[in-house]
């Protein structure tokens, strides 16, 4: 994503660490590719209205560290307990799509906080990290919610590659994880499939798996396989490789497969929101069938599918937000009113 707007970010000292529902458990622990085609602006904050929005592009609220590493900043809109959190996609970070503004807006209104945060995979950094390792950044963010902010419960909202952090993460089942009320997955698409229909992804496929089995996997790949960002031979393998980390959403897997892959997230309320004109989905893949397969998996996740949407939804925003707001306000079963059933 290309910052188009210079703006500038107020920073304001974070709410005292009282204790919280679950500080006693967690305190102390620790291109080629798929892209957003998003053009927004960074964060502002300033102005004393009554909401989020001060002027166009641009968000009052609360910047803050949530981790050690330089990278690991957050921005907060809204004083609450309860926090939306943004977790972007390839080159992805701050206003990464063009419903973060009014989405801010409505969850303003319904008394929720909308999180959005940078981790080392953001921005240009996604070609030299994992999945793995956004899944511990996202737990640590988290935490600090709970033990900085007493949260009492998050809900997930992942786009496009974000949604394989979700999916990782909850896997992992850390303490924090069960602060997670619901998740909500928006464009959970294949960039195995996408990549696989650029010409030069086959053979470069075949040198990072050459590069992994002689022990080089956290070592570059040569510029042509990503000419965008510097890629790890593993990187590469994990998103365009039959079976890679990466690889969740996949129209060719089999029932089984997608089980073993999302059947976790059946513990976890679920939304899958779906552009059924996504253009990093290859145009032989069924997207009825898929978004289909893909709740089912999940165990009967809410499907929204939005017609004519494209990835970001930069063409539907206002049916982006009014789908994750029904969701976020929606009381139902599997634990929504309290994380520890």
């Amino acid at each position: 994503m290309n910052l188009s707007t210079s703006a500038s970010l107020s920073s304001t000292s974070s709410s005292s660490s009282s204790s919280s529902w679950l500080s006693g458990i967690v305190r102390g622990r620790s291109g080629s590719l798929k892209m957003a085609n998003n053009s927004s602006a960074p964060a502002a904050a300033g102005g004393d209205g009554g909401g989020p929005i001060n002027k166009k592009n641009q968000l009052v609220g609360v910047m803050f560290k949530y981790g050690p590493k330089s990278i690991q900043v957050a921005f907060k809109t809204g004083d609450y307990k309860q926090q939306v959190i943004f977790i972007g996609g390839l080159t992805d970070g701050f206003l990464a799509t063009q419903y973060m503004e009014p989405l801010a807006s409505a969850l303003e209104k319904e008394k929720w906080s909308l999180v959005q945060f940078l981790m080392s995979s953001s921005y240009s950094g996604y070609g030299t990290s994992s999945l793995k390792q956004d899944a511990m950044e996202l737990d640590q963010l988290i935490n600090y919610l709970i033990n900085k902010e007493d949260s009492e419960g998050v809900v997930l909202l992942g786009h496009s590659t974000g949604c394989q952090d979700i999916v990782h993460y909850m896997r992992t089942n850390t303490a924090c994880s069960r602060a997670v009320r619901a998740a909500i997955l928006q464009a959970p698409v294949s960039d195995r499939e996408y990549n696989a229909t650029l010409p030069e992804t086959a053979s470069m496929i075949d040198l990072a798996s050459k590069m992994i089995s002689e022990g080089r996997g956290s070592e570059l790949m040569p510029r042509e396989a990503n000419p965008d960002v510097p890629m790890t031979a593993y990187r590469y393998h994990s998103l365009c490789a039959y079976n890679g980390d990466d690889d969740l959403f996949s129209s060719d897997l089999s029932e089984d497969q997608l089980r073993q892959r999302l059947g976790h997230m059946s513990h976890t309320p679920c939304q899958i929101i779906f552009s059924m004109a996504d253009e990093y989905v290859p145009e032989y893949v069924d997207k009825k069938a898929l978004v289909e397969r893909l709740c089912g998996a999940m165990g009967g996740a809410e499907k929204v599918e939005i017609e004519w949407g494209n990835h970001a939804l930069s063409n539907r925003v206002q049916e982006a937000v009014q789908a994750i707001i029904n969701f976020v306000k929606r009381e139902g079963p599997k634990g929504w009113d309290d994380p520890w059933s």
